[in-house]
Parts: C-alpha cells; structure tokens; sequence
C-alpha cells in the first residue's frame, strides 16, 4: 500500500521557511505543520538556490492560520519556560 506523495502550494512552503528563517527550529516548524523535517531542509534549500516552487495540494486560509497560530503557540510556551527557569533562578539567588 503506498501512499500518494504529498504536493503543498508555493504559499505553504514559504510561509515554512519563512517561519524557519525567523528563529523557529527546523524540527518545531515541521511538527506544527506536520511535514517532515527533510521536506522542509529540501525547502529551505532550494528558497536559498531561489528554486523553490509549488504544485498540487491545496492548503487552504483556514488551515494556513491555524498552522501560524501553532507555531507562535510553541514559541509563547518557550518563551514561558524560560520566564519560569528564570524566576527560579533569581529566586534562588535573592534568598
């Protein structure tokens, strides 16, 4: 059984990168919008070779939206993690 290869519009790849090339990890970026991380180096890589393009598979404003707000959800609860660690430290060293 295999499985059709997935084709992504040329929006949805670069709003990929994009959010890579603003400080995102690789890995977070491809778990939020459940591709893999290969496609997505395959993507950046080709964004700096000023290949990239896209075909197939259409990636509508609603899911694009949710794909944003997930990933600036991951990046609030790392922001959060670190004021936590951070209070903790403090805490710590004004005691």
């Amino acid at each position: 059984m295999s499985n059709p290869r997935a084709r992504y519009t040329l929006e949805f790849k670069v709003e990929a990168v994009r959010m890579v090339r603003n400080g995102q990890s690789q890995s977070a970026v491809a778990k939020i919008l459940g591709i893999s991380t290969q496609t997505l180096h395959t993507w950046i890589k080709a964004d700096d070779a000023g290949k990239l393009s896209g075909a197939g598979k259409q990636v509508s404003a609603e899911q694009m939206e949710i794909a944003r707000l997930r990933a600036e959800n991951a990046r609030l609860k790392m922001e959060r993690d670190i004021l936590k660690k951070a209070t903790v430290y403090f805490a710590k060293e004004s005691a």
